[in-house]
């Protein structure tokens, strides 16, 4: 082989490797909340460009935001849902579901000062709600549900939006001044393993929160799944949405003969489904498509953890989009 054509080869893989979509290994944002627990990413602008939105939800999305007042709404806002927001970041922690605090950071294209205007407009439109709140430099608005929580608001920047479930975690986050925060070493490494490129990953420490679980009783559960809930540590999901759906958990266990038992008990309650879903598609036609999301349900167990996998077939997704017609 000449010196030219070992060198045109060698161009060739390289470009051949250039453009070959890798994953990308996430990083934690820079707002995230230092007490964080969990963390989920969605990649909302993968999300809308995929095959699956644009043939069986893009027109409905788009036509709900052709209504009157979301129209005004989103043109106030300066806002395009569908082409100016890039993702969504979630971090938070808690001990259960009503002692809850995080952070939804927005990253995308806005126009801050249309956005900061429009907030203030509402706050005098509908005071009983929105109110405007300051604390030092910062300035935040506040929305008052009928019922629930409060949640709070401010624009970081052209760039950045944050919706916090408190005051303080609106004022810490600006405060941070674009540092990358010291999360814990567990949840820091679960998320160096995500990639970025997936429509939605999601990871969580489950270490000591799930003790206090109490499953109820007479309810078909496994004797010995409580125990084996308090031995999960860390799980981690990832969503890729494409023409099709799939699915991917996994979940670590405090050691490989509690991987090892959840795995079973986890592979039994697969058979059980699968077992079941034919039967019930039998009696009603129109849940056939979920035959085909059930075949692909599989669980394996590696070590410490526990790998579950599904994938939702687009003609499956069509057919029970369709179970209305």
């Amino acid at each position: 082989m000449t010196r030219m054509s070992r060198f045109g080869l060698g161009a060739a893989l390289a470009a051949a490797f250039a453009f070959t979509p890798v994953a990308r290994a996430a990083e934690p944002d820079k707002l995230l909340p230092e007490d964080s627990e969990f963390v989920v990413s969605v990649n909302m602008k993968q999300v809308v460009d995929s095959d699956i939105i644009k043939k069986y939800a893009l027109e409905q999305l788009k036509q709900a935001m052709q209504g009157a007042d979301a129209k005004k709404f989103l043109t106030d806002l300066g806002l395009d849902p569908l082409k100016d927001i890039d993702r969504l970041v979630m971090g938070g922690s808690g001990k259960d579901q009503n002692d809850m605090s995080g952070l939804m950071i927005i990253h995308g294209k806005f126009d801050a000062e249309k956005l900061f205007k429009a907030a203030e407009a509402q706050t005098k439109k509908d005071p009983d709600h929105f109110t405007l709140v300051k604390d030092g430099k910062d300035v935040m608005f506040k929305y008052q549900p009928d019922n629930g929580n409060p949640a709070y608001a401010t624009v970081v920047d052209d760039t950045t939006v944050i919706v916090g479930s408190e005051k303080k975690v609106i004022t810490t986050a600006l405060a941070a001044g674009g540092k990358k925060p010291n999360l814990s070493k567990d949840l820091t490494a679960l998320i160096a393993k995500q990639d970025d490129k997936a429509s939605l990953w999601m990871v969580g420490v489950t270490k000591d929160k799930l003790n206090n679980v109490k499953l109820p009783k007479g309810g078909g559960a496994p004797a010995n799944l409580q125990d084996n809930l308090q031995k999960m540590e860390t799980v981690a999901v990832v969503v890729r949405v494409t023409e099709d759906i799939s699915l991917d958990v996994t979940i670590g266990m405090a050691n490989a003969d509690a991987a090892d038992e959840m795995g079973k008990i986890i592979d039994d309650g697969l058979q059980q489904i699968k077992g079941a879903v034919p039967f019930l598609a039998a009696m009603n036609p129109q849940m056939k498509p979920l035959v085909d999301v059930v075949n692909t349900l599989k669980s394996t167990v590696k070590d410490k953890s526990i790998n579950l996998t599904a994938k939702m077939p687009g003609k499956a997704i069509g057919g029970l989009l369709n179970m209305g017609d």
